[in-house]
């Protein structure tokens, strides 16, 4: 193929992806006009169960978002110079995923139109109007990281803008955890181990975002990733996913403790339909176990094994996020522990949810938002990780 020929393929895929995800973009938003036009009846949300596919989304995007900027941070805090070249691209997935997770949660809110009163009237006892204030700073904080990035002149002040990012990156998924923490009126909730374990989930979650996103840069530009930089990201993210598995265990193995938990441990782990088979087929098997065995076993731990084990952890991601908070939802909270109650209302039954189409589209549309950002942003601007060879070949001799 001449130059010429590929650069007009190079142009005409590009501008193929920019549709495809203008397309979805676009679903999404007629999925939004569409419940927005017949209220939330249309979606399979209810009184029960407030917050549906969209948020699980919308937390994963948000999770993820400070997950991968962990790239950034590895880079720029701690000076690993392998994972420095890659803090551009982490920058840009991190704002891309923020923006895509917000848009969702947003348009899910029945009422957008009343985020001002949200942006402009604060109640300071709940976590919610905290998350303003973090969310808002993320966006900040990172913008000027990438400039101090991108700018020859704004260098020196690369490390102090990456070590804020840092910081304000962990309060801000503390934060996302703590909106489930502190909330004591679902069972599944009101737990002091949900924000470290948000964290860690952020973690893994990241990192097989980016991993996925720059092996596709990769193929696309017909590069390798170097054998000892393949090796580091995948150990990273096998000790992460290791690490969220650990942390989920820790928190359902704290609530069958206690007796008032116990019920709920029976629906969530063995009696309550779908959100078993996700919660351990899912996350345990597809998110955890296998991701493990692709990078680790003897023959494997190639780049498109990783590949594999990155997709897997954020199936993962989703079957886990749709049990805690869909199943979270659905089951009854007990009023009156050692007692029955039971009304008109539906008291004491199981929440019915069903995902509707217009939720998963809107979902979809915020993958969509995250998607446009990066591959714009891939396009116009120099993001792509170019690793110094002779460097990487002097310090790892024997890869």
């Amino acid at each position: 193929m001449t130059g010429a020929a590929s650069k007009r393929f190079d142009v005409s895929h590009f501008y193929g992806l920019v549709g495809l995800g203008l397309a979805v973009l676009l679903a999404g938003l007629g999925a939004f006009h569409y419940m927005e036009e017949h209220g939330h009846i249309v979606s399979g949300m209810n009184n029960q169960v407030v917050w549906g596919t969209p948020h699980v989304f919308a937390i994963f995007m948000i999770v993820a978002a400070s997950g991968v900027l962990n790239v950034a941070s590895i880079g720029s805090v701690f000076g690993k110079t392998v994972y420095k070249v890659r803090a551009p691209l982490s920058g840009l997935l991190c704002l891309a995923l923020l923006g895509g997770g917000l848009m969702v949660l947003m348009l899910d809110l029945g009422r957008p139109d009343r985020v001002i009163v949200a942006a402009t009237h604060y109640n300071f006892t709940s976590v919610f109007a905290w998350n303003v204030f973090l969310y808002s700073g993320m966006f900040g904080i990172v913008a000027v990281y990438l400039w101090t990035m991108m700018e020859r002149r704004m260098k020196p002040l690369s490390k102090p803008a990456g070590f804020a990012a840092f910081i304000w990156r962990l309060i801000l998924t503390t934060g996302t955890g703590s909106i489930f923490g502190f909330l004591v009126a679902r069972q599944a909730y009101g737990s002091a181990i949900l924000a470290p374990m948000f964290i860690v989930m952020s973690f893994a979650w990241g990192l097989a975002v980016f991993y996925i996103v720059q092996s596709v840069m990769y193929a696309w530009n017909g590069m390798e990733l170097h054998p000892s930089v393949l090796r580091r990201m995948k150990n990273l993210l096998a000790v992460f996913v290791a690490g969220t598995a650990y942390f989920v265990a820790a928190y359902h193995v704290t609530n069958i403790y206690f007796a008032r938990q116990t019920e709920f441990e029976q629906f969530i782990l063995v009696s309550g339909g779908i959100y078993p088979l996700l919660l351990w087929l899912g996350f345990g098997v597809v998110g955890t176990l296998v991701p493990l065995l692709l990078i680790f076993l003897p023959g494997l731990g190639t780049p498109r094994a990783v590949l594999f084990a990155s997709a897997g952890v954020i199936i993962g991601a989703f079957a886990l996020l749709y049990t805690f908070i869909i199943g979270g939802q659905a089951f009854p909270l007990q009023i009156f522990p050692g007692f029955e109650a039971s009304s008109s209302f539906g008291d004491g039954a199981v929440g019915a949810y069903s995902p509707s189409l217009p939720e998963v589209l809107l979902g979809l549309g915020g993958v969509a938002a995250a998607f446009l950002i990066t591959t714009i942003g891939v396009r116009i601007l120099h993001f792509l990780p170019q690793d110094d060879l002779v460097q990487l070949e002097a310090a790892n001799p024997a890869d």
